[in-house]
């Protein structure tokens, strides 16, 4: 009797790590919004190998579940990512341990449900690969406009769920939605930054104080980043007075937005103007620039337009060169980029067109209403370059080298015009607002444009190949066609690693 129990206590000893793994993933019953999933066991110290098996259905008896067997796989670890083929359906998983001498300790049957939404449904959502090299066959594509991850093939893979109290009516407005260096997910949703894993937990989400802005709120926009270090950085507005010349026609100071200093008889506008904000993990302001103190020294200091008010830069996009501590600013409405020295703020170069009173403000030669400027990895300054100051001209991607220090030293040396695949992309209509330009480790560059009638996101090499193209699109019940979905801003991961990293990410812990 005694050698009996001793005997029972080593093969509970032995289960244990399957009976009561503290660690399983995913979880039992869990509800997941993605369909590449991480699987995941604690180790048995005598396995040699693991094998998983999953099953479309959702089943307790062994025969059933090995009749409906769908995927299996073998590794020597204890861990898995495995697709599975499709959203709103159940699926059975086990994993199988084998030790030195064949012995195999099998777990108990596990259990999970993939959720689905209406926008993944492809009679509802596409996203149509019209070009695929196999290159990035195992890329993941963000896009902001669907709130989804796609992969190379144009098969929904994630989606963002409901989180901070909103549901799938109410998440609408997203941009930005990207791959941060540690493995989670940014983006802004209602003009608001958040950070969230895998699995959808908000890890962080911006304090929206005003302690920049002097507002109640800081007035987020257009980007938001995680940085290498562990901090976040986001532009966001202020609303400054700005101080009028004193040459001002009469009908600018009976504007009603004009605010008259009487004892001093000066007149002010109210503005706005671009910020940056850094903030550590805890939500603290780390640093911050605001754009005004620029400005207000600036050319543009006696730009009075025609509707009897400053012009509007509109701030759209920054780039923090972490290695030479240099951050690049766009501002769209003006066709001019800054860099600024980080951390005292310093300008250190302005690149386009320098304002002349009198005169209206346009593009340069160069640029015009851009969108996206980033630092190669060579050095060079990139950017989307929206050409809206030429009727009928394309947007392209602009690689520019700074040829010395100085106002507008910049000589292109590539360009790729972003409407030479698909003649059904040529649309009148120009693209005046949002697309974005990221390149890719092997140097070619991922581009995302869009306007109301066309979308388009494709990859491109330095010899002008396309390597892979996708267009986003929706059925219009109405009209009884697809229509584009717009994207403001898409995003890639292209490496294994980036990806593992994305799945695992916080799910140990």
């Amino acid at each position: 009797m005694e050698r009996r129990v001793k005997i029972l206590a080593v093969l509970m000893l032995f289960m244990m790590p399957f009976l009561a793994s503290a660690r399983l993933l995913p979880k039992e019953d869990g509800k997941l919004h993605y369909r590449i999933i991480g699987f995941y066991i604690d180790s048995i110290p005598s396995a040699k190998k693991y094998t998983l098996d999953i099953a479309l259905g959702n089943f307790n008896a062994e025969d059933s579940f090995k009749k409906n067997i769908i995927l299996s796989r073998t590794s020597g670890n204890n861990n898995f990512i495995a697709e599975v083929p499709y959203f709103g359906r159940q699926y059975t998983w086990r994993i199988t341990s084998a030790g030195a001498h064949s012995s195999k300790s099998k777990t108990r049957l596990y259990h999970f449900s993939t959720t689905a939404i209406p926008d993944l449904d492809s009679n509802n959502t596409r996203l149509r690969v019209t070009k695929n090299t196999g290159r990035y066959k195992d890329a993941l594509f963000f896009l902001d406009g669907n709130r989804a991850i796609y992969d190379a093939y144009g098969q929904p893979v994630w989606y963002l769920p409901a989180i901070d109290g909103l549901n799938n009516e109410t998440l609408r407005d997203v941009r930005d939605m990207k791959l941060s260096p540690q493995g989670t997910i940014t983006f802004l949703l209602n003009n608001v930054p958040y950070e969230i894993n895998y699995d959808g937990d908000i890890l962080w989400k911006a304090p929206n104080n005003g302690r920049v802005s002097g507002d109640s709120i800081e007035h987020y926009h257009h980007e938001f980043t995680r940085l290498s270090n562990g901090h976040y950085m986001a532009l966001g507005s202020e609303y400054a007075l700005w101080k009028l010349p004193q040459s001002v026609k009469s009908d600018v100071l009976l504007n009603p937005k004009t605010i008259h200093d009487s004892i001093n008889n000066i007149y002010y506008q109210k503005v706005e103007f671009g910020t940056i904000i850094e903030y550590d993990e805890k939500g603290d302001v780390v640093w911050s620039w605001r754009s005004s103190g620029y400005f207000r020294n600036s050319d543009l200091r006696d730009n009075i337009n025609a509707l009897n008010k400053f012009k509007d830069v509109h701030e759209n996009s920054f780039f923090f060169d972490e290695k030479n501590q240099n951050i690049i600013i766009s501002f769209r409405n003006i066709s001019r980029i800054l860099k600024i020295h980080y951390p005292d703020g310093g300008v250190i170069n302005t690149y386009g067109n320098i304002y002349e009173h009198g005169a209206n403000e346009s593009g340069n030669d160069l640029f015009c209403n851009q969108h996206s400027c980033k630092i190669s990895t060579s050095g060079n300054l990139y950017m989307f370059n929206n050409n809206c100051c030429h009727k009928g001209a394309s947007p392209q991607i602009v690689v520019m080298n700074e040829l010395n220090s100085g106002e507008n030293n910049l000589k292109i040396i590539w360009e790729y015009s972003c409407l030479t695949e698909d003649a059904g992309l040529k649309a009148a209509a120009q693209f005046t607002s949002g697309g974005n330009v990221v390149e890719l480790p092997d140097h070619a560059m991922f581009v995302s444009f869009a306007n109301d009638l066309s979308s388009n996101i494709l990859i491109v090499n330095s010899d002008k190949k396309i390597l892979w193209s996708a267009i986003p699109e929706k059925w219009n019940l109405i009209e009884n066609k697809w229509e584009p979905v717009y994207q403001y801003r898409a995003s890639i991961a292209t490496t294994q690693k980036e990806i593992g990293s994305l799945i695992w990410n916080g799910a140990k812990k």
